[in-house]
């Protein structure tokens, strides 16, 4: 009796973290109805893009790569036309979302460079710090950093994320750009 049990738990809990928690969906997008994966780094939800979604990922990972720091591995992004795509993955107000080294998912607004060169900063801070400690380390550290280094043109944002700009920036200028990654500096 307990092995049924458990085989039906090992059965039956990867279907419900599928269906319940949305996000799990940036593991397996090509599992989404309605999304193509391109490559091993890009879905996408309307294939007659896939030509602006690629110049948008070579531009952002070179800019990334040159700028804040070298990547491990190229994140995998999804590119959501509709809001339906890009609710299919739970999310729903933002512009785009990164789940720790997972994948990225741009929504319908999202595709614009400093997005997702923003989303791959995110990418980049869990490579470099461990998904765990970017999850812990304060908000105007991950969030100004994306807001910052991705140089974001909007010049002013909603104010907590313009805080967190103006403080990582100032930060950045006391310890100079190397220290950006030594999170002691920050606790």
């Amino acid at each position: 009796m307990l092995k049924r049990i458990l085989i039906a738990c090992v059965i039956l809990f990867p279907a419900l973290t599928w269906a319940t928690f949305k996000p799990v969906r940036v593991l397996a997008p090509g599992l989404v109805s309605g999304i193509t994966c391109m490559s091993d780094t890009i879905c996408i939800d309307d294939v007659a893009r896939y030509s602006e979604a690629i110049k948008l990922y070579v531009a952002a990972i070179d800019f990334v790569t040159n700028n804040v720091g070298k990547l491990k591995h190229k994140p995998r992004v999804t590119f959501c036309s509709s809001s339906l795509c890009f609710k299919s993955f739970g999310f729903n107000k933002a512009s785009a979302k990164t789940i720790g080294t997972s994948g990225i998912v741009i929504s319908p607004k999202g595709w614009k460079d400093y997005y997702l060169r923003h989303e791959i900063i995110h990418h980049l801070q869990a490579e470099k710090l461990g998904v765990f400690s970017q999850w812990r380390s304060p908000e105007w550290y991950k969030e100004g950093m994306a807001y910052s280094l991705s140089e974001d043109p909007r010049n002013t944002l909603s104010d907590k994320y313009q805080q967190y700009r103006t403080k990582f920036s100032q930060w950045t200028k006391e310890r100079g750009k190397d220290n950006i990654w030594n999170i002691t500096a920050i606790q």
